[in-house]
């Protein structure tokens, strides 16, 4: 399955609803809020763009004429663990469970607030990222490496210090690379006191350990507006 996810790592979300209003908010609001956002308006056309697309998260609707989100999240579980955000504007508690029964991640009852689906879809993928282990219990960064199953990180044979914060974001960035990570994300896995500028601060720490240019970073990357990632060889 291929993907048109762009090289910056964002997230991208199909956003299945028959209701075009609706739709169209959610794909700008996602849009202007660090992902990449597509749309489906019924679950047929979902089926064929994720024939081709390979998505992150699908924020899907429970009730839409033909096929059902029930039907399509059934079906989804059976064969992958894409993440889904169910919507719906049947919010009893059997409707809730029953929905949670076809292997949904989360439930929304409309209408909802934008920002609280934005912090829902976050914390699945937050959950997600730190439930997938690595692929490899290191990472290369030029001519340092960072152990994940140590937290140590070397460079010319010698142990590099990381203190605890430090430490924590590494490993917080290691653990899924080439992701952007807002500064909110970093601050709640990191549990980080002092909002985003003591972010900031511990990233330019980091790329004084790890970057042979820290004013040039070519690992520990910012992307304008959205956040911070790693970028390993």
């Amino acid at each position: 399955m291929m993907s048109d996810v762009i090289e910056d790592g964002l997230p991208h979300i199909l956003v299945v609803d028959d209701d075009s209003r609706l739709r169209k908010l959610l794909i700008k609001y996602l849009s202007d809020n660090g992902f990449l956002a597509s749309g489906a308006e019924n679950v047929a056309i979902a089926r064929y763009k994720m024939k081709t697309i390979l998505f992150d998260l699908l924020v899907l609707d429970r009730m839409m004429p033909g096929e059902s989100g029930l039907d399509l999240a059934r079906d989804i579980r059976r064969k992958s663990d894409l993440p889904i955000l169910m919507l719906t504007a049947m919010d009893e508690w059997d409707d809730r469970i029953q929905g949670l029964e076809c292997g949904v991640d989360d439930y929304l009852g409309k209408p909802f607030e934008p920002r609280e689906l934005l912090l829902r879809i976050n914390g699945i993928l937050r959950r997600l990222a730190l439930s997938r282990p690595p692929s490899s219990d290191h990472v290369c960064l030029g001519i340092v490496k960072y152990n994940l199953e140590r937290g140590e990180l070397m460079g010319s044979g010698t142990t590099i210090r990381l203190t605890s914060s430090e430490n924590a974001l590494l490993s917080a960035l290691a653990m899924r690379v080439n992701h952007v990570f807002s500064r909110e994300e970093l601050i709640d896995v990191t549990n980080t006191r002092g909002g985003g500028r003591a972010v900031d601060v511990q990233i330019t720490r980091l790329r004084r350990k790890i970057e042979l240019d820290p004013r040039l970073p070519r690992y520990l990357q910012t992307v304008r507006g959205k956040g911070y990632m790693l970028v390993p060889d």
